[in-house]
């Protein structure tokens, strides 16, 4: 059942399933809280109280907001943590991984670990190296069609690169509902916004978290010309002994969709590492 969190500038919305510690899922852009359709009944089964959430402009938040930045979204989702009675572990992927790791920083009372999928959390830094990669170059050139022109059809491009290999069993299903709330009034300019910003400001946070980090990459992202490389300097940003990288194979800029089965199992695992 969706609920809606009054917060400065607008409403978020949410669902909560399950019974036990709080974990707190925030997608990435262009997507809505359905992104962890497969990782929530996991986290659920094995005992923890799931808050899947749809970002500011995007699923069933309101829109018009003024701005989308990891800092905006890393309010918001300390809002929740709050509202619910937390503390919690985020869990977010791509620009959410950079908004998970600023909440941690900003609030480290309310946030006890932190999981960023395949996330965009240091300053981009596109060398003539990167450009070697093809992969690398056609995800670019689909985002940047998506951001300059607000195409959903360079939106369903870019996604066909970054699920290399395996789809999901409601691939085309999915797609069409993402176009579907993209078409949405409101719904493209929020996605344009969030591709605008910069990760520095989470970047800059990265050496504040005090709580453990798990770190996860698909081997076959096109985000980066080398996804472990970034995976490894996130880690390296963080205080000693706090971070870890974990590289799924095959896997592209969706490994929780992808790869739900290993996502989940590396999640629980770490999960269980916090708790003990």
């Amino acid at each position: 059942m969706t609920e809606h969190l009054t917060v400065e500038g607008g409403t978020i919305a949410y669902e909560v399933t399950g019974v036990g510690p709080l974990v707190v899922l925030a997608h990435g852009m262009g997507d809505s809280r359905a992104a962890y359709r497969f990782l929530a009944p996991a986290l659920v089964a094995a005992g923890y109280r799931v808050a899947a959430v749809d970002l500011r402009g995007s699923g069933e938040s309101s829109v018009g907001w003024a701005s989308y930045t990891r800092t905006d979204i890393a309010g918001d989702l300390i809002a929740l943590v709050e509202h619910l009675g937390g503390p919690a572990v985020l869990i977010g992927h791509s620009i959410s991984g950079g908004a998970v790791t600023i909440a941690a920083a900003t609030a480290p009372s309310s946030v006890t670990a932190v999981v960023e999928l395949a996330p965009f959390t240091r300053k981009q830094q596109i060398g003539l190296g990167d450009l070697r990669s093809a992969r690398f170059r056609r995800g670019m050139r689909h985002l940047l069609g998506t951001a300059l022109l607000g195409s959903t059809g360079q939106w369903r491009k870019y996604l066909a690169v970054a699920y290399p290999g395996p789809k999901p069993a409601d691939w085309d299903a999915r797609l069409d509902q993402i176009e579907a709330m993209l078409r949405e009034p409101g719904r493209m300019k929020a996605l344009q916004g969030m591709g605008k910003t910069t990760p520095a400001d989470a970047g800059a946070r990265l050496a504040d978290v005090r709580c453990p980090v798990l770190v996860v990459q698909g081997t076959l992202d096109p985000d980066w010309a080398s996804p472990q490389a970034e995976g490894e300097a996130i880690v390296a940003a963080l205080p000693t002994g706090l971070g870890r990288l974990a590289m799924i194979d095959g896997a592209g800029h969706y490994p929780h969709v992808q790869f739900p089965d290993q996502v989940s199992a590396l999640v629980l695992s770490f999960l269980d590492s916090v708790r003990a």
